[in-house]
């Protein structure tokens, strides 16, 4: 190599060029001709290589090599040769410039580091797009780790490019890296705190790629896209994406819904206030009139026989309906709300199923329906659960039972004073 480089700067001292001038000419045509060489040969290396890692993946069963090719490793792979060739050329072309050998030399040196780093990064998005097509694995905040992994390398290659530049062993930048140890924790807290807290999410089984979460404080609900070193994506139901510090999931209490997904049903649980004026005993005109009501009509007439077979043995006085035993039309409204329920299409059997008060309050009595939808799709869900309390409402009135509501000012205006 030394030999020929020293043929034309001979060639040129023969024609009577002086020494200065056919040095910076010997430089130039070396320097030209050594570019064009290396693009050839990066050119070339490049096509070979890809064309070697088609045919294999061709050949191989496993997506890992065709995912390979889609992250640009055999492209990374080809930049080597011609980066490491020039390291055996550049010092014998500027032999006779030391400073500007150098400064080439640390040039190219870096850029090797760069090279080397993009390849390792290619290799591991290939195994981060490989693990996610793999169904055990769908669901695992993969990104954090590979952000992790990503973050240690760039670290490394910054310590080794700084080094290379300075002259300095890369021992010597990690001893000063250490010495500022408080300052990285400061400047990396988030990104720290975020890799903590995307092990903890994922050992503890916190949350899962797929998953649907409401966390209000960030106004999020919807389904989980991302899990990051730093952030969760959720994108809402309305479509739009909140962002969610990953270190809030085990710092603040948000509400997963998977258990809801992956049981059997769906809760509805959801009460109506009925007005106090409005609850009262039955007499036996109202008895009759429900009676006619088929799916309470039997638990109505065992009911009857029950209560003046009790009232009869204890001789109680029914000229006042609030001696002895009595039927409310609230009771028998909740029994009704219960048998309907129970008998609801769309409701699983098989899960809890019930109609129960709650305390009062200064907005009546609420009555409260408390069972499961086999259908747990969001808008079924709706459906169903509205289909319920329309037939809640519309029926409150065969019992002579009032639902609650604040006064509007068109009732206000039709108060006869």
């Amino acid at each position: 190599m030394k030999e020929l480089s020293r043929l034309l700067y001979d060639y040129l001292i023969k024609t009577g060029m002086s020494d200065e001038n056919a040095l910076t000419v010997n430089i130039f045509l070396l320097s030209v001709i050594s570019l064009l060489t290396l693009f050839v040969l990066d050119y070339i290396s490049k096509k070979i290589i890809r064309v070697v890692f088609i045919n294999f993946a061709r050949k191989s069963k496993s997506k890992f090599d065709d995912i390979l090719i889609t992250n640009k490793t055999p492209k990374y792979i080809a930049h080597l040769i011609p980066f490491s060739l020039s390291l055996s050329i550049i010092p014998v072309i500027f032999n006779k410039i030391a400073a500007t050998s150098d400064l080439l030399l640390k040039l190219n040196k870096v850029i090797l580091v760069l090279v080397i780093v993009y390849i390792l990064r290619s290799l591991i998005y290939t195994v981060r797009d490989y693990f996610k097509t793999l169904p055990r694995l769908k669901d695992k905040p993969i990104d954090s780790y590979i952000q992790v992994i990503m973050m240690f390398i760039w670290v490394i290659s910054i310590i080794s490019i700084l080094a290379l530049i300075t002259g300095r062993s890369f021992m010597e930048f990690i001893t000063t890296i250490g010495a500022a140890s408080a300052i990285i924790i400061l400047v990396f807290k988030d990104t720290i705190m975020g890799f903590v807290a995307s092990i903890q999410v994922s050992v503890n089984d916190m949350v899962r790629i797929g998953d649907w979460i409401t966390f209000q404080k960030y106004g999020a609900d919807g389904d989980v896209i991302e899990i990051n070193l730093a952030t969760v994506k959720v994108q809402n139901f309305d479509l739009t994406i909140t962002t969610i510090p990953t270190y809030a999931l085990i710092s603040d209490s948000f509400k997963n819904w998977r258990g809801m997904a992956s049981s059997e049903g769906r809760r509805i649980k959801r009460s109506v206030n009925i007005n106090f004026d409005s609850i009262k005993f039955l007499n036996k005109e109202d008895i009759q009139k429900l009676s006619k009501i088929e799916i309470i009509s039997s638990y109505l007439n065992d009911k009857i026989i029950n209560i003046d077979s009790f009232n009869t043995e204890n001789s109680v006085d029914k000229n006042l309906l609030l001696n002895g035993r009595n039927l409310t039309n609230i009771g028998v409204f909740r029994k009704y709300l219960q048998t309907y329920i129970e008998n609801h299409s769309a409701i699983n059997k098989n899960m809890t199923i019930m109609v129960r008060q709650l305390a009062p309050t200064i907005h009546g009595v609420p009555l409260e329906v408390y069972a499961f939808s086999k259908d747990k799709e969001w808008l079924n869900y709706e459906y169903i659960t509205s289909d319920i309390f329309d037939h809640i409402i519309s029926s409150t009135k065969y019992f002579d039972l009032h639902i609650f509501e604040m006064p509007s000012s068109v009732s206000i205006k039709n108060i006869k004073i």
